[in-house]
């Protein structure tokens, strides 16, 4: 199980969905790939997450995935968070002007695949013992299936194994943060009444309940009573799982046949740090939210899609490795937002004190009528209002996420698959061939005369007003190499 050091090369750790993403991305760009995952091969129904938001579609579709996962999955263009507050997203600026519904395996399914045809070297019930880097590479220690133990050697090393990282644990990062609420039920169930919406969330009293399909016959339900307050290891049954739908939704809908159930603790935990040298962590390595809004795993894949072209680049010496210092720069406040945002939503979705129900009686009016307030808000569940710090003096859409614009080749999303940059211009200007797979050349479909350079993860990199073909081709030799 040993392995020589190559400096084009790159360990994950973990085999969850931004494992997988990143690991697919990283092949299809031609760097070689091994990805190391404790457990034996196996899609797990056990998932919590059930919802993929519109940030995350139009960055599946950037890698033509969304269509088929839309096809399995089933749409929704409002989001019940909490008594009355609703956020609609029919007037969502995406092409994903919904959420979809959707459990966590079926991402997994269809990542795996392409991961798999890109040719990334999977290593199940393969263990990650220890780590070590120096300035040219790390060493990873592994034991493989009946216990042999060896060696890996790459150029990088991405952490993506999950809130007990061995990775962040080896690296010496802590975890920071604390349980928002514990004994949290889980349970698969047939129900014998099929509920009147998609997804029902709702919180009465001291209960809280959210109850998605599965697609199969099953539904997911996941709730907590505030008197039930006891440790994850007390036994669970399927009594007390109909109790607290019936406190939280006002009836259990006949669950029945639990094929599955159990309880666990929802945390609120964020790395200080998402690199440590030629290490690092996204997803669930880097930080956990409540399930509040069905950010988690939305997050964790967009860390995936902003860090893999970066990496791809400079493993294949076309970018300085200061590319890699952004990944922190960018993903790191957005991690922070999203905790405090999940967290707000449950805290207030949970109110029992006079001041925080009158708190949360004001914040669903206030975001219910005012339209700017109620835009910001769904922009930042959806990951669509997140946007990338510029360099002083860039252009003021240096950072900002580029909708799926039309080309005159077709869709800014379709152009952008293969992990190229897209430069969208109507001046005149060609490479000569030398980024050939790199960089795609496209004309608006419309009159506009702005020149934007668009990177691979669908952020603008560079754009100009009146830019002429030297002042072009230096922006792209900077950026694209």
């Amino acid at each position: 199980m040993n392995g020589t050091a190559t400096n084009r090369s790159v360990i994950v750790v973990g085999s969850g969905p931004a494992g997988l993403l990143l690991a697919g991305d990283l092949a299809t760009a031609g760097v070689s790939v091994t990805l190391l995952e404790k457990r034996p091969h196996k899609i797990s129904n056990l998932s919590r997450a059930f919802v993929l938001h519109a940030r995350t579609l139009e960055q599946l579709d950037a890698r033509g995935l969304a269509d088929g996962l839309e096809s399995v999955g089933r749409p929704l263009d409002r989001l019940r968070l909490f008594g009355r507050l609703t956020v609609d997203l029919g007037a969502l600026p995406s092409r994903f002007n919904h959420l979809l519904v959707i459990p966590q395996y079926e991402v997994e399914k269809v990542l795996e695949h392409r991961a798999v045809e890109a040719g990334v070297d999977f290593r199940y019930e393969t263990e990650m013992t220890g780590l070590t880097q120096d300035a040219d590479a790390v060493t990873v220690g592994v034991r493989g299936p009946g216990g042999a133990t060896g060696s890996l050697r790459a150029a990088y090393v991405v952490g993506t194994d999950g809130m007990r990282s061995a990775v962040r644990h080896a690296i010496g990062l802590s975890f920071p943060g604390h349980s928002v609420i514990r004994s949290v039920v889980l349970a698969d169930v047939k129900l014998a009444e099929e509920p009147e919406s998609l997804l029902t969330v709702n919180t009465a009293g001291d209960a809280f309940a959210f109850l998605a399909p599965f697609g199969d016959g099953y539904y997911r339900i996941i709730g907590w009573n505030r008197a039930r307050n006891v440790p994850d290891s007390e036994p669970l049954d399927l009594e007390e799982v109909k109790e607290v739908a019936r406190l939280a939704l006002g009836r259990d809908y006949g669950m029945r046949d639990a094929r599955w159930m159990s309880r666990f603790h929802s945390d609120e935990r964020q790395a200080p740090a998402y690199r440590v040298g030629r290490v690092f962590l996204a997803g669930d390595a880097a930080h956990v939210h409540t399930p509040a809004g069905g950010q988690g795993m939305n997050t964790g894949l967009q860390d995936a899609a902003n860090l893999s072209w970066k990496l791809a680049a400079v493993v294949q010496g076309h970018a300085d490795a200061a590319l890699l210092d952004t990944y922190q720069a960018e993903r790191h406040p957005v991690g922070k937002s999203v905790l405090r945002s999940s967290g707000g939503i449950v805290r207030l979705a949970m109110a029992k004190r006079p001041w925080t129900l009158a708190l949360r009686a004001v914040l669903t009016t206030f975001l219910n009528n005012v339209g700017p307030a109620r835009r910001r808000a769904a922009g930042q569940i959806t990951g669509i209002g997140y946007n990338y710090p510029a360099p002083r003096g860039a252009h003021r859409l240096t950072g900002t996420r580029v909708p799926d614009v039309a080309l005159r080749g077709g869709r800014l999303y379709e152009v952008l698959r293969g992990g190229r940059f897209v430069l969208i211009t109507p001046e005149e200007y060609d490479d000569g061939g030398t980024r050939k797979g790199r960089l795609a050349v496209e004309g608006w479909a419309s009159d506009r005369r702005t020149t934007v350079l668009v990177r691979p993860d669908g952020y603008v990199a560079w754009a100009s007003d009146s830019a002429d073909g030297a002042a072009i081709e230096k922006a792209v030799a900077e950026r694209v190499g």
